[in-house]
Parts: C-alpha cells; structure tokens; sequence
C-alpha cells in the first residue's frame, strides 16, 4: 500500500469518526472545532484535517466561521421541524414506490428485520439497548426504503438522515428507554408492516408519514424543559 492510499484511509476514518462524534452530540451545537484538538484526537495533520471539515462543511454540520476557524454546525426549532417534514415526506413517497417495485425477496427482509427489532426488549443494559435498538431500527427502515430502486431518492433520504440525526439523539434515550413509548413503537412498526406486506400503498405512506413526525413534539418538550440541550 502506498503513501498516497494510507493517507486517504487515513483521512476517511478521520472523517467517519469526526461525523460520528457530531452526529451523535460529542460536540455542542455551534462549539468550536480547534484544529489543534482535532489533529491530536483524530490523527491527522492540519492539510488532511481541513479537507475532513470541508466534506463536513459540504453535508451542513461544520460551518466555517470568518474564513478561518471552524465550528459544529447551529441547530434550532425551525431546522428541526424543516429537515423532520422533509424527510418523513420523503420516506412517505419512498415506501410507497418500494411497494410497487419490491419483490418477495424485498418482503422478506423487511419481516426478518422487522422480527430482530422486537427482540431488543429481550436486553437489560440501558447503553445496550439504545445502541442496539438504533442499529436495529435503521435497518428496519433502510430494509423498506431499499425496494424504491432509486439511487438519487435513497442518496436524498440519506442526506436528510443525518440532518436528522443530531435532534433524532435528544430524542432516542428517553424513547427507547421507555417501556411505554417501546411498546407504542412495536405496534406502529407491525401496523407498518402489514400495510406494506397487504401492498396498501397510499395506507403505508401515510403512516410512514406519521411514525416519522413523532419525534418532534417529544424533542421539543424535552428541550424546553431543560432536559437537553442544543
């Protein structure tokens, strides 16, 4: 392996795990990104480092500040309330395009993920059943979203996952750690489920439609209450 190839590797993990860490609130909402830090925590020097923040500059979670410095891209209400309705909107359309394209095989995943996500109830430790039941729950969804067979919707609706997904994380301990809202999330996922499987297109939307848009009255409270913070 060449210089040139460890250094893009290099490079990508750097960005992989710098996105991850503002994704899932290792950084403050408008916190300053030092470069100085960064270089020591991520491993790489200043060149490699600045073209990791301008991909992340790119996907609107870094925002540049005078030119110069950097920081964790702001997050507000309105954003929240935007990016959430454009994305559920969007998966809304997706799944009922999956269901006209989707084929048996498509059905099965989505009833196998469907089945490993009902099991994470099974799991005592707290951190563990948040981690496990996010995996779980992205894939559930990343099952359905796949029988669209479009590129350029499923690059849309990834873009405007992560958008999400710094509101979605206020969101996910409280939901997942609730035995009540888990249950409530079981029955939705299973109702979903059957429309999808009864290839009730216009029904499968509108609850796909409804099931994403739960989140923001809860975020909301939770914010407003102190419980979180941008």
């Amino acid at each position: 392996m060449d210089d040139i190839t460890l250094c893009e590797n290099a490079s990508d993990a750097a960005y992989s795990r710098l996105k991850a860490d503002i994704l899932q609130g290792g950084f403050r909402s408008g916190e300053k990104l030092l470069m100085s830090t960064l270089k020591g925590r991520y491993g790489l020097g200043v060149g490699p480092m600045r073209e990791v923040l301008a991909r992340l500059v790119a996907e609107r979670l870094v925002s540049v500040v005078n030119q110069k410095g950097y920081r964790v891209a702001p997050m507000s209400f309105d954003e929240m309330r935007d990016v959430y309705q454009a994305r559920a909107h969007l998966e809304a359309m997706i799944v009922g395009l999956a269901i006209v394209r989707g084929d048996e095989t498509w059905e099965a995943s989505i009833i196998a993920q469907s089945h490993t996500l009902s099991k994470v109830v099974e799991l005592h430790s707290p951190q563990e059943m948040v981690e496990v039941w996010d995996l779980r729950h992205k894939a559930f969804h990343n099952a359905i979203a796949s029988g669209c067979g479009s590129k350029s919707l499923l690059q849309a609706r990834a873009f405007l996952q992560d958008q999400a997904e710094r509101y979605r994380q206020i969101w996910l301990k409280r939901t997942v750690l609730s035995e009540n809202a888990l249950r409530l999330k079981r029955e939705e996922h299973a109702e979903l489920v059957n429309a999808i499987l009864e290839r009730d297109a216009e029904k499968a939307s509108k609850m796909m439609l409804d099931h994403l848009m739960t989140p923001v009255p809860i975020i909301t409270q939770m914010i407003q209450s102190s419980t979180a913070v941008w």
